[in-house]
């Protein structure tokens, strides 16, 4: 007997694409309040829930604490269920860049898939491998963050997966 295999979810890498990447959503919120020096965790949630509570079905208030947990400061219903986040610490951890010295020493390694992944890489001084100046990787404002990072990255798979066409064989093994 054949098992007929399930059609994956449609759209789910396309809606995280879009979660990601247009105005309004929960990454794009984070990283237009990071450009802001004076941003705060509350004004980051304050600004979610005035963007997204009671205006989108899967943003929803989270559930209060149980005793001795964290609060959280808003719950996004997923598919395999309802996850509740605490913003505390957001802002800050997506301004952290790589420090310099870091990143200079995957440069000059001897690993070649280091050299690789961090060739272009600008790190905080803007430098990059050759002395030359650089301006990839960074925005206008000067910097970049931990999500515009991911935002490039998820671009460049989504440009590679839709240049591919990907066949899929399910194996099963029997014990």
């Amino acid at each position: 007997n054949f098992i007929k295999p399930k059609p994956p979810k449609p759209g789910c890498v396309e809606a995280h694409f879009a979660i990601v990447h247009y105005a309004g959503t929960v990454a794009y919120n984070l990283e237009e309040e990071s450009m802001f020096p004076k941003a705060t965790d509350k004004s980051f949630s304050e600004k979610l829930n005035a963007n997204h509570l009671g205006k989108s079905p899967n943003f929803i208030k989270p559930k209060p604490p149980k005793p001795g947990c964290v609060e959280a400061h808003f719950a996004i219903v997923h598919y395999a269920g309802t996850v509740a986040y605490n913003l505390t610490g957001w802002l800050e951890k997506n301004k952290d860049p790589l420090n310099d010295t870091l990143v200079d020493l995957f440069k000059k390694g001897t690993n070649e898939l280091t050299i690789t992944i961090f060739c272009d890489h600008q790190g905080q001084s803007g430098g990059d491998a050759s002395g030359g100046k650089g301006g990839r990787g960074k925005k206008a404002g000067g910097f970049s963050t931990v999500s515009g990072g991911y935002k490039d990255q998820l671009n460049n798979l989504m440009k590679t997966l839709h240049s591919t066409s990907p066949h899929f064989i399910r194996c099963i093994v029997p014990n």
